[in-house]
């Protein structure tokens, strides 16, 4: 099975989020161009939501509002992950984990985006991250956001 779609038109201040993300990724080696793939998803962008913050309409209602804070580019992996085999690894439950956690004296955060980063993907499944945006055809070295079961292979790293 296959799954090539066309890229989506972008208005110039989205392009914009795009090419510093994409510069971003490759000045990382997280990403690199590559022209042909049986596996092409288009990228989109979509509204980074602040916190909320209450506005009065026209009939001076005060209607509470999120506020957008800038912009994030998401790629569409929906028919790749449709056609991906679904991994079971018992994900644990936040309130489990909070117990367990309760009364120990020191704690860890760990950063999502830079531990999904750090997976690599091997040689023969990178072509099938590849996406398509403004600025050209690239793939993924690392784990990205978006795949389905990115966060049972994440946690099972842990």
């Amino acid at each position: 099975m296959t799954s090539v779609e066309h890229q989506r038109r972008l208005n110039p201040n989205l392009k914009d989020v795009v090419k510093k993300e994409i510069m971003k990724l490759l000045d990382a080696g997280v990403i690199y161009a590559i022209s042909d793939s049986k596996w092409v998803s288009p990228v989109h962008v979509v509204p980074k939501k602040g916190g909320i913050t209450v506005v009065k309409n026209d009939r001076n209602e005060l209607i509470p509002t999120r506020f957008v804070t800038g912009h994030r580019m998401c790629i569409d992996y929906r028919k790749l992950n449709a056609a991906t085999r679904k991994d079971h690894f018992p994900l644990p439950f936040i309130d489990q984990m909070l117990e367990r956690l309760a009364n120990h004296p020191y704690y860890c955060f760990l950063d999502g985006y830079s531990g999904f980063l750090q997976i690599p993907i091997h040689p023969d499944d990178q072509e099938k991250t590849t996406f398509t945006c403004p600025y050209g055809t690239y793939a993924y070295r690392r784990m990205p956001f978006g795949l389905c079961n990115a966060p049972a292979t994440f946690q099972r790293c842990m």
